[in-house]
Parts: structure tokens; sequence; C-alpha cells
């Protein structure tokens, strides 16, 4: 597993860049040069959008990754076509593109981005709740409401994107001041799976509930004190005691 940059070998690094393989570690994403990769994803995407890609090669990742959907969306290049690309930062494009796409509704966009949560990368998967947070945030009561079928989704990755969304604190990202004050509003998210049997969304609730506890710590203590009661089982007892690893 590559350690920095310097360590990925120019043959690995070459190959990446083409997009004819997904990155392994987030080194090797971070590595990847933007614009030789548009370049290869879709040919046709023209110089001069090339060169604002790399007008921003020194930009955080994020920012680039949103840059590179205006472009995709602005070539109208084909985003079903790329949404199954070998490259999970192209795939991970197609997730800023659908957050961005013109005209689709909260609840179009979700439907969109359904298959790239389930996604089998997990860089993609983080990308798409990513692209979508702030659209997510900006309508709050709409988009928990849409959200809690989620959390009974058959796919874990579909469960862990619905508590990972609306993370108070997340990570970057900005944070959601409504639900650091208060977090009883995404009670509904919550609930269902504070005895999730999969680590990975065990993982994502318990950091949420850590978030919320820097801000509303009796909440959270009492929120877990409640669940131990209700579902004394061995999930939840992980997930609050990770909720509350940060309080003494």
């Amino acid at each position: 597993m590559s350690r920095s940059i310097a360590d990925i070998a120019p043959a690995r690094l070459a190959l990446l860049n083409q997009g004819t393989v997904a990155s392994a570690t987030l080194t090797e994403g971070l590595a990847i040069d933007f614009a030789q990769l548009l370049a290869a994803a879709v040919p046709a995407i023209g110089a001069a959008r090339l060169e604002r890609m790399r007008a921003q090669a020194a930009a955080g990742i994020t920012r680039r990754m949103a840059l590179a959907a205006q472009l995709l969306l602005d070539a109208d290049a084909d985003l079903a076509l790329l949404q199954a690309h070998p490259s999970d930062t192209v795939r991970g494009w197609v997730c800023f593109a659908i957050a961005d796409q013109p005209g689709l509704t909260l609840p179009q966009q979700l439907a969109a981005l359904r298959p790239l949560a389930d996604d089998g990368h997990f860089g993609v998967r983080e990308w798409a709740w990513l692209a979508l947070r702030p659209r997510l945030a900006a309508n709050l009561a709409d988009a928990i409401a849409l959200l809690v079928p989620w959390t009974a989704d058959p796919s874990e990755r579909v469960r862990r994107f619905a508590s990972e969304a609306l993370r108070p604190r997340g990570v970057w990202c900005a944070h959601i001041a409504e639900l650091k004050q208060q977090p009883q509003l995404a009670l509904s998210l919550l609930q269902p799976l504070r005895a999730d049997p999969a680590i990975y969304v065990q993982d994502s609730v318990a950091n949420w509930l850590n978030d919320a506890a820097k801000s509303q710590p009796d909440w959270v203590r009492s929120l877990c004190a409640q669940w131990l009661l209700e579902s004394p089982v061995a999930a939840t007892r992980r997930i609050c005691q990770r909720a509350l690893r940060s309080l003494s």
C-alpha cells in the first residue's frame, strides 16, 4: 500500500491517469492528474476545458472534483456511460455532476445517486454523499424524510449513506449548524440503525453521535442510555461505546 505519492510506481500512475484501473488507496486517488484523466475519459472534452482543469491542479481535491463535474456538464458528456467507467475518480465526477445537474429535484438526484452510493469502490461511495451534502443540508427536513427509507435498504452501503450524508460535522465538508444544535431532528434516521448488523453502518452512526456530542453531550448520553435499555445487543453497545468516546 502506498504511503506517499512518491511511492507510486510510474507505470501504476500512468494507468491511474489513463483511467484503466481504480485507485487502491486514498494516496493513489490524490496522485491522479485530473487533466490527463479527463482527456482519456472524455476525448471530446476540448482543449479549453482541459486548460481550466490544469489551472486548478494545485487546488484541493474536492474543489477539483466539482470542477471536473462542471466541465462534464458543460461538454454534455454522457453521464450514464461514465457511471460505468473503470476509474473510481471518473465515477466520482459523475456524483458531483448529478448533484449539480440543472433541473433535477432532490428526489431525482437521490435516485440517480443511489447506484453510486452502493458502488463497490470506497472512494465513489464517499464522493456520493459529499457531492449531494450541500443540497441535502439546504433542504434538511425533506432530505431526512427522503433518506429514512434508505435506512431499511438491503445494502449496508446505502444504509450507511443515510447516516453519513448528514453527519453534523462530517469530514472534508461544511458542518450542518442546525444538526449540531438540534441533533434530535435526525432521530428518524438514527433510530432504525441503532442495532444495524454491519460494522460499516455502526461506525457511521457512532461517528454521527460523536459529532453531536461535541455540542449536545447530554442529548447523546441520554439517547445512548435509552438505546441500551431498549436494544441491549452487541451492535447497539458498540455504537454507543464509540459514540461516547469523546465524553468523560
